[in-house]
C-alpha cells in the first residue's frame, strides 16, 4: 500500500516541479526593476490534473523578503514589514517601492528629522518638515500620495517619479533614481 501510494506522489511531484520551474520565474514576487512600479500581480499555481492526496500552500514570501532586508539594516520598520506589504498591495504599489525610498531617504529610518516618523523624506525641503504621528500614518499617508500623484498620473519608474519627489536630484543627474532602481533590486 505504502509503495502504491509512493509511486502515484512521484508524477505528482514531478509535474509541481517542472511547473514551478517553468511559471515561478514570472511570478510577480520579485518582479524586475524595470517593471511598472504600480503594477501587483499574485503568482498562482496551475492545477495539476489526476493528482490524488497531494496538496501544498504556497505562502507569500514578500512581507519575509521585507522583513529580513529591515533586519539586516537595522531598520525600526522592521515590525512594520507586513504593514507595508498590506499598505502596497492596498495602493497597487511595487511591495519594494516604499522600503526602498526609505533607504534612500533616510537609511531606512535611522537619519530623518527626530520623532517624525517620516522615514521618506515626504514633505521635508528648507525648513519645512512633515511630522506623522507613528510609521503606519506615515507608510498609509506616503503610499497613497504615490499612488495618486504619481502612478496614477503614469509616473511609474524612479526616473519618472524623481523629478517631481525630488527635483535637486534630477537637476544632479539622477542619483536618487539609480539608488531606488539598486534598492528594488536588493529586495528581490
Amino acid at each position: 500500500m505504502f509503495f502504491g501510494t509512493f509511486l502515484l506522489g512521484i508524477p505528482a511531484v514531478l509535474a509541481m516541479s517542472f511547473l514551478l520551474l517553468l511559471y515561478g520565474h514570472r511570478s510577480a514576487i520579485s518582479p524586475p526593476v524595470s517593471q511598472v512600479l504600480g503594477s501587483s500581480t499574485a503568482f498562482t499555481a496551475p492545477a495539476i490534473a489526476g493528482t490524488a492526496e497531494s496538496s501544498f500552500t504556497l505562502s507569500d514570501a514578500r512581507p519575509l523578503i521585507v522583513k529580513n532586508y529591515l533586519h539586516r539594516y537595522s531598520s525600526p520598520l522592521e515590525p512594520f514589514a507586513q504593514y507595508l506589504v498590506d499598505t502596497a498591495d492596498k495602493y497597487h504599489l511595487d511591495y519594494r517601492l516604499l522600503p526602498a525610498i526609505a533607504q534612500q531617504e533616510s537609511n531606512l529610518c535611522k537619519k530623518m528629522p527626530e520623532d517624525s516618523h517620516n522615514c521618506w523624506g515626504f514633505g521635508i525641503y528648507g525648513d519645512k518638515v512633515t511630522l506623522f504621528d507613528s510609521y503606519t500614518q506615515a507608510i498609509n499617508t506616503v503610499a497613497n500620495t504615490l499612488k495618486k500623484n504619481y502612478i496614477d498620473q503614469g509616473l511609474d519608474t524612479p526616473e519618472e517619479i524623481m523629478p517631481k519627489y525630488t527635483p535637486p536630484s534630477a537637476a544632479l543627474g539622477g542619483p536618487w533614481a539609480k539608488a531606488i532602481t539598486l534598492f528594488l533590486a536588493d529586495l528581490e
